[in-house]
């Protein structure tokens, strides 16, 4: 490195240097004030001529060149430098980026004159501290318009997605979408929102497709990579949305599960049921139906439904209770309220068939199943006789093979369990047992057995105030959009385990006393049956041995 003193105007512009982009007014008359007060601060890198020549070429310092020649500086002070074997081409693009970034059409440029001199990407990404990742990105410039890159290239830039929109299209489409929207000469402004959308395609990704290989070859799919997309997702596309869906329809084809139908959305992006069915939100049952559906994101969605089995006309004896209209929206919408239902019945039977339960408290827990206001009983004393159809089953494994009836401690526990699931739930209409239902969760512990509710199905029963209630106790913040906002809790839930306080097995004192209000019979009015103070948990025996006499009497 060698310290001279030359005349600027004896300099050489570097054809490949890195900045080409011109700088504004502004700052050419700052330079050009600094040098006539003070001169050149920082000496000009040049490197001798190639080619035999005596002069220099400009390495770095062409603004101040340029600058000192129009202060009329007679002598600059500059700095000899050997030549690069590259010309000097990563020396000038590591350079200028240090001092101020570089416009992306001028880096890019500067990148693929790097690639011509033998230069990989993995090389360029360490020498300029980027990600390989990046590299690509301004690669993908090469499938921009270059009428498009002049604009680019005076400052006039596109946002990432617009960018990435416009990269991917071809040039042809590129052509004659600038041809219908380039600027004029009363406005020079790219409208690059207008350019993008008349390039946009609809994207189907290869992350949600459910479909393999095979199909993929079979209908003829390419996938493309998004290189504008975040580095740590599958972000793998195609624009053959026709062949996507028809892949994804003919997976669901095969992989039909018994009891399945394939379905397809309303105007709303629902799942269309059949008629009269019921969404199952909680754990499917053997003898529920499955519904396959694609969403308007091309993604193979499964839904659960139950359908009603017949029933009979029951007697209008009951009047109408009066439905108080709130106010305001409630925190838990309906359709809220009967996937809580759901998720407590799940979580009930969960409970019952496997928690572990004292004997007294088994008993204690049948007495008060069949006080469920789902439960009648056909009684000889009169009454209806459509229910109790599901009981003998439990009651037919007291009996041996010879008809008697014999069992163990643990046949009858297994019983009495499957006769406490039939009998409670906390499911809405005709089958929800009401109160105690809740009292019996609750002395079970239940509320353990509650599947994880921080689901977008759940949370979109939640009220704006509601979500914002479950942000105060997360790290989540609220949004400006209430759908936002639900999204980062279903994110934030994925990993954890959510139940809201409203499906907790936590009887309400006013219900629970209102129960016990109507459930309390006077002594007097309790006139048909056995005394009440005459039951017992011993067994009764008869007085004057006229038990053993009828059986004497049976056996003569």
């Amino acid at each position: 490195m060698e310290l001279k003193f030359v005349d600027p105007r004896s300099l050489k512009d570097n054809p490949d240097k890195a900045r080409r982009s011109k700088s504004s007014p502004q700052a050419d008359a700052l330079l050009l004030a600094t040098i006539k007060a003070i001169g050149v601060v920082e000496p000009l890198i040049v490197f001798a001529e190639a080619d035999g020549g005596n002069g220099f070429v400009i390495d770095q310092g062409h603004r101040r060149a340029k600058q000192a020649i129009a202060a009329g500086l007679e002598e600059i002070a500059v700095l000899v430098v050997p030549r690069a074997e590259d010309g000097g081409a990563m020396r000038s693009l590591a350079t200028s980026i240090t001092h101020e970034q570089l416009n992306p059409v001028d880096l890019w440029r500067a990148i693929e004159r790097l690639v011509a001199l033998n230069w990989t990407e993995e090389a360029i990404a360490i020498a300029l501290a980027q990600s390989v990742r990046q590299i690509k990105k301004l690669r993908l410039l090469a499938n921009v318009l270059p009428a498009m890159l002049d604009a680019m290239a005076k400052g006039d830039m596109p946002n990432e997605q617009q960018l990435r929109t416009i990269a991917a299209a071809s040039l042809e489409e590129q052509k004659e979408v600038w041809k219908a929207k380039k600027p004029n000469k009363g406005d020079p402004q790219v409208s690059w929102w207008s350019i993008a959308n008349g390039l946009t395609k609809r994207r189907m990704y290869a992350r949600d497709a459910s479909f393999g290989d095979e199909l993929r070859e079979a209908y003829g799919i390419a996938w493309v990579e998004d290189l504008f997309a975040p580095a740590d997702q599958d972000s793998r596309y195609t624009t053959d949305v026709e062949a996507f869906l028809g892949a994804q329809q003919e997976w669901m084809t095969q992989n039909l599960p018994k009891k399945g139908i394939i379905t397809e959305p309303n105007t709303y992006g629902e799942v269309k049921l059949p008629p009269k069915a019921e969404r199952v939100y909680g754990t499917p049952k053997k003898s529920d139906h499955a519904a396959m559906y694609l969403d308007r994101e091309g993604k193979v969605k499964t839904v659960h439904f139950r359908l009603p089995e017949a029933k009979k006309k029951a007697n209008a004896t009951e009047a109408a209770e009066a439905v108080v209209m709130p106010k305001s929206r409630p925190d838990v919408t309906r359709k809220g309220i009967e996937m809580i239902g759901d998720l407590r019945t799940d979580a009930l039977h969960e409970a019952l068939s496997r928690a572990p339960i004292e004997d007294d408290t088994l008993l204690a827990l049948l007495v008060l199943a069949f006080a469920g206001q789902n439960v009648r009983v056909d009684s000889g004393a009169g009454g209806d006789h459509w229910f109790g159809r599901r009981m003998p089953r439990h009651a037919a494994t007291l009996f041996d093979a010879e008809g008697k009836f014999a069992f163990d401690a643990e046949t009858l526990r297994i019983a009495a369990r499957g006769v406490l699931i039939d009998a409670l739930s906390c499911r809405e209409g005709m089958s929800k047992s009401g109160v105690v239902a809740l009292v019996a969760g609750g002395a079970i512990g239940a509320d353990s057995f509650l599947a994880n509710m921080g689901t977008e199905d759940f949370l979109s029963c939640l009220s704006r105030p509601a979500l914002g209630g479950l942000c105060d106790d997360t790290p989540v913040l609220p949004r400006a959009r209430v759908k936002d906002t639900r999204a980062a809790l279903v994110e934030y839930f994925k990993e954890g385990h959510f139940v809201h306080p409203a499906a907790l097995f936590a009887a309400d004192a006013a219900s629970l006393t209102e129960w016990l209000s109507k459930s309390t019979v006077p002594e007097a009015e309790d006139d048909v049956g056995p005394e009440v103070d005459g039951l017992s948990g011993e067994d009764q025996r008869s007085e004057k041995g006229e038990l053993e006499e009828g059986y004497r009497e049976a056996a003569e």
